[in-house]
Order: structure tokens, then C-alpha cells, then sequence
């Protein structure tokens, strides 16, 4: 079973930094996109960043110049450097991957639990 656990929330001040980790472990053979979302209260949960295997990034638009997005192909590990933070930041951070858990089966999308992120003014 395949399981995506993130690390490394909590609550900072705005302008403050925190980098979040999540890596993926169980059975598989092969990790495409991992990704970054969030989801606000009473929002629908959006796209932070991605990377793909290649090493190609994409933001959105409201964290482009302040996050990073990166990845440990060894350790099976993604990260999302956030730096000046902004209340607006203020969300639950969801891991997502794209997996092959053996080969001819198809890619699955998995999902960590989310971790929470706080930023005060």
C-alpha cells in the first residue's frame, strides 16, 4: 500500500519561512508528478506547484517568487520551500503524487493527509 506523508507545518509569522516535506513509501515502481495543494476553509483545494520527474516546475500564481518546489528522486521525497509567508498562505498543504504501483497497471493519484499551515499578521 502506498502511503504519502507530510511534515513539517505549523504557525509563523508573516514574512517567516517553513519547508514542508512528504514522502512516499510502500510498493511501487515509478513516481511521475509530485505536487503541492492547499485548501483554504470554505475553499476548494488548489494547485501550489508541481514537479515532474524531469525536474519541471509550475506555480501558481500567488506563490510564484516566494515558494520552491523540489524534489529527492532517492528518497522518494518532494519539498516546498515557503518563504515570505503571508496570512493569505494561511491553509491545509496536501501532498500529491502520480504512481505506478507495478508495471503495465496504470498511474493512481495519491494523496497525503495534510498538514496545516498558519500565518499570522
Amino acid at each position: 500500500q502506498v502511503q504519502l506523508v507530510e511534515s513539517g507545518g505549523g504557525l509563523m509569522q508573516a514574512g517567516g519561512s517553513l519547508r514542508l516535506s512528504c514522502a512516499a513509501s510502500g510498493r511501487f515502481v515509478s513516481i511521475n508528478t509530485m505536487a503541492w495543494y492547499h485548501q483554504a476553509p470554505g475553499k476548494q483545494r488548489e494547485l501550489v506547484a508541481s514537479i515532474m520527474s524531469t525536474g519541471s516546475t509550475n506555480y501558481g500564481d500567488s506563490v510564484k517568487g516566494r515558494f520552491t518546489i523540489s524534489r529527492d528522486n532517492a528518497k522518494n521525497t518532494v519539498y516546498l520551500q515557503m518563504n515570505d509567508l503571508k496570512p493569505e498562505d494561511t491553509a491545509v498543504y496536501y501532498c500529491n503524487a502520480r504512481i505506478l504501483v507495478r508495471w503495465g497497471a496504470r498511474w493512481d493519484a495519491y494523496w497525503g493527509q495534510g498538514t496545516q499551515v498558519t500565518v499570522s499578521s
